[in-house]
C-alpha cells in the first residue's frame, strides 16, 4: 500500500530556525518539502555572511544556547552538528577596573549547585545575595505564573531587590536572554529563564557557543531536506500565500506554485502581509499588531594582539554587555595569529541604533579598555558594526493572549516562528519549538500525526520535589 505522505507537498516560507525545524521534521515524516528563503543563506536572524567592509565572515549577532534548550540541542543532533558547539561551565562577571567573579556549578544538588561560587562573588554584596536568594525561593516553587500585566522590574522592586542586585544580576541575565529592558519583560518568562537555566539542574545552565559561522552551522539543514526528497530555494522571495480550493498557492518572482500545505515561518513583521487576503486574516492581523521589536547591536573588533585570555565575559555597568573573544573558539581562527577577534554585544540596543558607526566604535573601545587596559596599546586592525533593528520581538507583559497557535483559520496553512505560542520567549529554542509544533499540527491534519517536540530538561536534586 502506498504511503499517503509521499504524495503530499509542503511549502515552508522562511529559512530561519523555525522554518528549518519545521522543514526537517516534515521531511522526516515523508512529506515533500520546499523551503523558500529570500536571502542567499539560511538561518534567518541567526546567520552569517561576508562583511563587505572587512572581508571577514561575521555572524549577524553572537548567539548562544544553554543546556536547557532541549529542542535546539535535538535539532543539532538531527543535523549532525553537535560537534560544532563548544560548551562552557562557568560565567565570568567583570566590573570596570578588571575585578571579576565566576559563577559555576558545584557538587551540591539543585537548586544549590551554584551556591558556593555565588556566595564568593565579589560583584554582589551580602545584602544583594540575600535579596536574590529570597526571589529565587519564590521562583523555585510551583507552576509558572500566568502572563499578568505586571512587568519584571516592578516584581523585583515589590520583592525587595537591591539596586545592585538588579544591575549586576537580574538585568545582566535577562536583557541578554530576552533582549528587552526589565520594565518591558513579562514576569512569567523572566521566571522561566531563571528556573530553566539557573535552578533546575547544573546541566541546564551550561552555555554553548557555535565554533563555526552560524550559516555554516544551519546550512546542514539544506542537505538534510534535499536528501529526503525536498528542496531549499535561496534568493526565493515569497510575495503572497493564497488558497486555491484544497491547495495553497505560493507566489514568487518566478511565478506561482501550488502545494498541499504551507508553513508560514516568516518574522511577525512580514507574516501579516503574506496572509491570504480574506476576512479570516483580520483577527490574526489584529493579534500581530500588538507585537513590538527590540534591537541588538554586534560590534566586531580585530586587534593586532591578544586582549585577554578569557573566551567570554559579562561586562557590568557599561553599555557593552558581553565580550566574546571569537578567536578563542572559532574553528576558522588561525592558531599562529597573535591578534584577537572580539565581538561585543549590546542587547535591547535602542540608543545605539541611532548612533553612527564611528560613535559606536569609539564608545566600544573606550569601555572595553576599562575592563582590559591593553586595548589602549593595541592597534585596531579592522572593525564592523552590525545593527539588527528587528532582532527579536519584545516579550511584553500580557503578550501571550496575542501569540497565535500553529493552526490557523485556513485548514492547510500553519504558522511557525518564535513569536507564536511555543511556550517559550524570543529565543532559538522558542523558534525550534514553534517549527516542531507546526509540523505536529500539519501531520495531524494530514492524517499522519507525529510528535517532534521533546520534553524540557528534567529537574534534579531538590528541584524534583519543588516542581512536582
Amino acid at each position: 500500500m502506498t504511503d499517503p505522505s509521499q504524495s503530499k507537498t509542503v511549502a515552508v516560507i522562511g529559512g530561519g530556525l523555525a522554518g528549518l525545524a519545521a522543514g526537517c521534521a516534515l521531511a522526516d515524516a515523508g512529506l515533500r518539502v520546499t523551503v523558500f528563503e529570500r536571502r542567499p543563506y539560511v538561518g534567518g536572524r541567526a546567520s552569517s555572511y561576508e562583511h563587505p567592509g572587512t572581508g571577514e565572515v561575521v555572524d549577524n549577532c553572537q548567539h548562544v544556547l544553554l543546556g536547557c534548550c532541549t529542542n535546539l540541542v535535538q535539532f543539532y543532533e538531527r543535523l549532525g552538528v553537535t560537534g560544532k558547539i563548544r560548551w562552557f561551565d562557568e560565567l565570568v562577571f567583570m566590573e570596570p577596573g578588571g575585578k571579576s567573579s565566576k559563577i559555576k556549578s558545584s557538587f551540591l544538588p539543585a537548586p544549590f549547585h551554584s551556591m558556593p561560587s555565588f556566595l564568593m562573588a565579589s560583584v554582589l554584596s551580602l545584602r544583594d545575595k540575600l535579596a536574590i536568594a529570597r526571589a529565587f525561593a519564590v521562583m523555585a516553587r510551583g507552576p509558572l505564573p500566568d502572563d499578568s500585566p505586571e512587568n519584571f522590574q516592578a516584581w523585583l522592586l515589590r520583592h525587595g531587590q537591591t539596586q545592585r542586585a538588579i544591575e549586576h544580576f537580574w538585568k545582566v541575565v535577562l536583557v541578554s536572554a530576552l533582549n528587552e529592558d526589565l520594565h518591558r519583560i513579562s514576569v512569567r518568562y523572566a521566571f522561566q529563564v531563571f528556573r530553566e537555566s539557573f535552578l533546575k539542574s547544573a546541566a541546564a545552565g551550561r552555555m554553548g557557543i557555535p565554533s563555526v559561522p552560524l550559516s555554516d552551522l544551519y546550512s546542514s539543514a539544506i542537505e538534510y531536506i534535499r536528501a529526503r526528497g525536498g528542496d531549499v530555494l535561496l534568493r526565493a522571495s515569497v510575495t503572497a500565500v493564497n488558497q486555491r480550493q484544497q491547495r495553497v498557492a505560493i507566489t514568487t518572482s518566478a511565478g506561482e506554485q501550488e502545494f498541499d500545505f504551507a508553513v508560514l515561518a516568516a518574522p511577525f513583521q512580514n507574516a501579516a502581509a503574506l496572509l491570504p487576503v480574506d476576512a479570516l486574516a483580520e483577527p490574526l492581523k489584529q493579534e500581530l499588531s500588538h507585537f513590538e521589536s527590540s534591537s541588538i547591536t554586534g560590534i566586531h573588533l580585530w586587534f593586532d594582539r591578544e586582549i585577554t585570555p578569557l573566551p567570554h565575559a559579562v561586562l557590568l555597568d557599561r553599555t557593552i554587555q558581553w565580550m566574546f573573544q571569537k578567536s578563542k573558539f572559532l574553528e576558522t581562527a588561525k592558531r599562529d595569529d597573535p591578534g584577537s577577534y572580539m565581538e561585543l554585544v549590546v542587547s535591547a540596543s535602542k540608543l545605539l541604533v541611532q548612533k553612527s558607526r564611528e560613535e559606536i566604535l569609539e564608545l566600544a573601545q573606550r569601555e572595553l579598555a576599562e575592563f582590559f587596559p591593553i586595548v589602549k596599546e593595541a592597534k585596531l586592525v579592522k572593525a564592523a558594526v552590525i545593527k539588527e533593528v528587528y532582532a527579536t520581538y519584545s516579550i511584553l507583559p500580557g503578550l501571550d493572549q496575542y501569540r497565535p497557535e500553529a493552526k490557523t483559520p485556513w485548514s492547510n496553512i500553519f504558522l511557525a516562528g518564535d513569536w507564536t505560542a511555543s511556550g517559550w520567549p524570543a529565543t532559538m529554542e522558542g523558534a525550534i519549538r514553534s517549527g516542531y509544533l507546526a509540523a505536529e499540527a500539519l501531520t495531524t491534519v494530514a492524517g499522519m500525526p507525529q510528535k517532534f517536540l521533546v520534553a524540557n530538561l528534567p529537574s534534579t536534586g531538590l528541584m524534583k520535589l519543588l516542581l512536582r
